[in-house]
């Protein structure tokens, strides 16, 4: 029996104008591998409408921390009204695509307590109840963090690069920032 933790949900990155997509789907990747994620693509569907191309993506990387404890970020990218253009960059002409990107996060820790405490119910229950209002076990406590930070690091790195093609002089966001603000949303 897997018992499954919703940490985040429902982060998210709107934005309006133009990107690569390639880059995008690059960034993404590089950013879940540098935290050791196993890149799993659950949906990918893509649409050719009058108005532009839609593209819908749902992403599960996983990675296993523990032998009964794994973090799983629910990427989902919508891309609507996407149409090619080019631009002049630095004196030379690229190719772009033009339109509206979604992104959306949720961050799960997944348990499976099977061949420890799902043997008998009442262990289950009482570990259950205890780490819910009475004790938070540091382990556990440490993996919740861990995937707040990971998914803080993958948020960061997507909206720096689009923060990237606006051509604004913004600062990066910084990893602890997005950490600051995602346990500020926890806590309400």
């Amino acid at each position: 029996m897997t018992e499954k933790n919703l940490v985040i949900n429902q982060k998210k990155i709107v934005y309006n104008g133009i990107f690569r997509t390639d880059e995008l789907l690059s960034v993404i990747k590089q950013a879940l591998q540098e935290k050791n994620y196993r890149y799993q693509e659950k949906k990918s569907e893509e649409l050719v409408t009058a108005a532009g191309r839609v593209l819908q993506l749902e992403l599960r990387p996983i990675k296993s921390v523990a032998q009964y404890v794994s973090l799983m970020i629910k990427i989902h990218l919508a891309l609507d009204n996407i149409t090619e253009t080019t631009k002049e960059v630095s004196g030379v002409k690229q190719k772009f695509q033009q339109g509206d990107v979604f992104i959306a996060f949720d961050a799960w820790s997944l348990t499976d307590y099977e061949g420890r405490w799902g043997s008998k119910p009442l262990n289950f229950f009482l570990k259950g109840f205890i780490r819910k209002y009475l004790y938070k076990f540091p382990l556990e406590e440490g993996f919740t963090r861990q995937l707040v930070g990971d998914t803080a690091y993958v948020y960061g790195q997507i909206k720096n690069l689009l923060q990237s093609y606006q051509g604004k002089k913004i600062p990066p966001m910084k990893e602890e920032e997005v950490m600051k603000s995602i346990e500020e949303e926890m806590a309400k």
